[in-house]
């Protein structure tokens, strides 16, 4: 499979055990091993929707990183593994209470934290439709930082679109650390995604579709949980509301909302269309317990909209 006008995100991609049933860790009787990661569920999510995607990054010697790269390559996406001598990242995830989910991370000194700028290769990125990045990624290193800046800066160079999810991570750094770093990269993008808050950290006090737009951006998209999402695409502005579903499981909604506007933008939808695939996207995601689990394909996503995505 060809990287040639599909998807190439880069970023580290860890096992998860999640935890059997709802309460503390200790009392958990059983775990359920998979793949996380944002980028590499926005590249599974791309794939299942039938676009190309290339997913990039460092992998430890470890049964946990061949996991990781069977199972990317099983959904359909090609696959860009570095390995390296440190461990593969890992993170465990219980539910604490019926309405709070927890995360611990096991992701210090780890293979995916050690991606260099000289792991992304110019070709990939000059033949790629999208690049995608996130807000992650920068927060894992200096060497991490650098890789993503330097993605951005080759596929800016070349003409190819540069999309960002915002992604803050409390975990990794603080909202004053990371402010200075995603303003200037959401100030190099072509598409940001964003939630209200997130978009808070580093733009000023206001509408966060205008504070986002004046940063660069021609495309702004706030998603905003169980309100939909509104957007500010090419000047106009959108709002699309959220589809009313069971929820089950929060975790991975963001990706796949990412990944159907992706998808769609790749396979040359308008603005409408590429949000309303975005919307359905997410909401199939809660319906199904992990990280990209959930991910639909067009079939799926036709039959929760009652076979109109557009409506």
């Amino acid at each position: 499979m060809s990287a040639s006008k599909g998807l190439l995100t880069l970023g580290e991609s860890m096992g998860i055990f999640v935890a059997d049933g709802i309460g503390p860790l200790e009392h958990a009787r059983g775990f359920t091993l998979g793949v996380a990661g944002a980028e590499s569920n926005v590249a599974i999510g791309v794939a299942r929707l039938g676009g190309s995607a290339t997913w990039l990054g460092r992998l430890g010697p470890d049964s946990t990183g061949t996991l990781i790269e069977a199972r990317l390559k099983a959904f359909g996406v090609r696959v860009l593994a570095v390995r390296d001598t440190a461990h593969t990242g890992l993170m465990i995830r219980y539910q604490r209470s019926g309405q709070f989910i927890q995360a611990d991370y096991h992701r210090a000194g780890s293979a995916g934290s050690r991606l260099t700028p000289a792991d992304v290769p110019r070709d990939e990125i000059r033949q790629a439709g999208i690049l995608h990045v996130t807000g992650i990624t920068p927060a894992l290193g200096d060497t991490c930082r650098a890789a993503v800046f330097h993605a951005v800066e080759e596929a800016r160079a070349a003409g190819v679109p540069v999309s960002v999810d915002v992604n803050y991570r409390g975990k990794l750094w603080s909202r004053a650390d990371a402010a200075p770093v995603l303003r200037d990269l959401v100030g190099r993008a072509d598409i940001v995604f964003a939630g209200p808050d997130e978009a808070a950290i580093f733009v000023d006090s206001g509408d966060a579709l205008d504070g986002l737009a004046k940063l660069g951006p021609s495309e702004v998209v706030v998603k905003d949980g169980a309100r939909g999402c509104t957007a500010l695409i090419d000047g106009e502005r959108l709002s699309v509301p959220a589809l009313p579903v069971t929820a089950i499981d929060p975790v991975g909604a963001g990706d796949a909302f990412v990944a159907g506007y992706l998808a769609d933008r790749l396979a040359g939808a308008g603005a409408g269309e590429r949000l309303r695939t975005a919307i359905a996207s997410g909401a199939f995601a809660v319906t199904v317990p992990g990280d990209c689990e959930g991910l639909p394909d067009r079939a799926e996503l036709a039959a929760l909209t009652g076979g109109d995505i557009n409506r």
